[in-house]
């Protein structure tokens, strides 16, 4: 039996973001604006400080335009709110995106809900979610998002496949199910309250695991032939990164399987750059659309 082939997420993020940059170089020789990408940052925290900080690099080298907000982890909620309605109404920002988590006295989902739906790069706000869920989708949670885009460049097929995903967040699991029903597999969404978890994967020809636990998805559970996407990553003692799935012995099942790191993670930002440009090009189609109807 021959081993999975991996699926490059770092390579095929790369095409992407020079794909957006050869849209922002249209848009420029057009005489119109760089989209541009606003990041509130709240406090200190490493991770998110790394997370920014590549985020900025990567609309860097696509032509986006980025600003950065950083304010204190004690700052009030009246304070944020108070940007993300200055940001709402600033039409040379296409794209705001709050960085999380948040310090624990702030409600990160009212501050979500407050982003104006057509800046909501992270996909996050009911508005576009509720327009995924029917079959419209504008701008699309980021990780789902390049899930099908990994999964539609491999040639995955939908139609005739049952699809597992596995955890049920609001930033992958329900997403991404509406995401695969939409492309046309029958989904299955699993979750802490799951009985016999192994029963589903062992069904699934497209396997999502989203959870956060290391090796949770037994490799034995994995179906003869399936395409494997790991969305976990987890720290290890030893300091090392390992995803949800037991890679090596999934990877001796599977067609395709995604590794941890460089699978789905360089993704996520590619899309958050897809959907600023989206963003851009939405408000530019309105516009003229305004225009036109005066």
């Amino acid at each position: 039996m021959s081993q999975a082939q991996c699926i490059d997420g770092k390579a095929i993020a790369t095409q992407i973001r020079n794909e957006i940059a050869a849209s922002v170089q249209t848009r420029l020789q057009q005489g119109l604006r760089a989209p541009c990408l606003a990041v509130i940052l709240v406090g200190e925290d490493p991770a998110s400080a790394i997370y920014v900080r590549n985020k900025r690099e990567a609309c860097r080298t696509a032509g986006v335009q980025s600003i950065s907000h950083t304010l204190p982890a004690d700052c009030s909620e009246v304070e944020l709110h108070r940007l993300i309605e200055k940001l709402n109404h600033d039409d040379s920002v296409n794209g705001i995106l709050l960085q999380l988590p948040l310090p624990a006295h702030i409600d990160a989902d009212a501050l979500l809900e407050l982003i104006t739906p057509h800046k909501d790069v992270d996909g996050f706000h009911p508005y576009n979610l509720g327009r995924l869920a029917q079959r419209r989708p504008t701008l699309q949670p980021c990780t789902p998002y390049g899930i099908m885009q990994l999964l539609d460049r491999i040639g995955e097929i939908y139609k005739n496949r049952h699809a597992v995903i596995v955890g049920a967040s609001n930033i992958v699991g329900r997403p991404m199910a509406l995401e695969l029903l939409l492309a046309g597999c029958t989904t299955t969404v699993c979750h802490r309250f799951t009985r016999d978890l192994g029963y589903f994967v062992r069904q699934a020809d497209i396997v999502v695991s989203a959870v956060g636990k290391p090796g949770i998805i037994k490799g034995e559970w994995i179906k003869i032939g399936a395409t494997v996407i790991d969305v976990g990553i987890n720290r290890l003692a030893d300091g090392s990164l390992t995803g949800d799935v037991e890679f090596n012995i999934a990877r001796e099942r599977a067609a395709w399987i995604t590794p941890v790191p460089g699978g789905v993670g360089p993704m996520t930002v590619a899309m958050l750059l897809k959907n600023t440009l989206t963003a851009a090009d939405n408000a530019l189609k309105n516009a003229n659309n305004r225009v036109n109807n005066t």
